[in-house]
């Protein structure tokens, strides 16, 4: 198994991910995908969507074996999600 490095840091890493999302791949992915894992490549811009993130993430790999991935959950600020969904107390 291939020990791969990430060469950037995690800022990084989200900034140009994030980037890469906002200026055209959203446009591309969101229709009908809603809650699907995109992979994006952040050297290339290539890009792969699945239901969980080790397939998408796999296949991308497959593609570019250098690559250097970001994910994110399409229509969503974030892939996962931690704690309470409402903070309002049920009456």
């Amino acid at each position: 198994m291939a020990v791969r490095q990430r060469r950037y840091s995690k800022e990084e890493l989200a900034r140009r991910g994030q980037a890469l999302y906002e200026s055209g791949i959203r446009q591309q992915v969101e229709a009908g995908n809603d809650g699907k894992i995109v992979a994006i490549d952040i050297e290339t811009g290539a890009f792969e969507i699945d239901d969980r993130i080790l397939p998408a993430t796999r296949r991308l790999f497959e593609r570019y074996p250098d690559a250097q991935p970001w994910v994110i959950r399409i229509g969503h600020r974030a892939v996962y999600h931690f704690g309470a969904r409402s903070l309002a107390k049920p009456q």
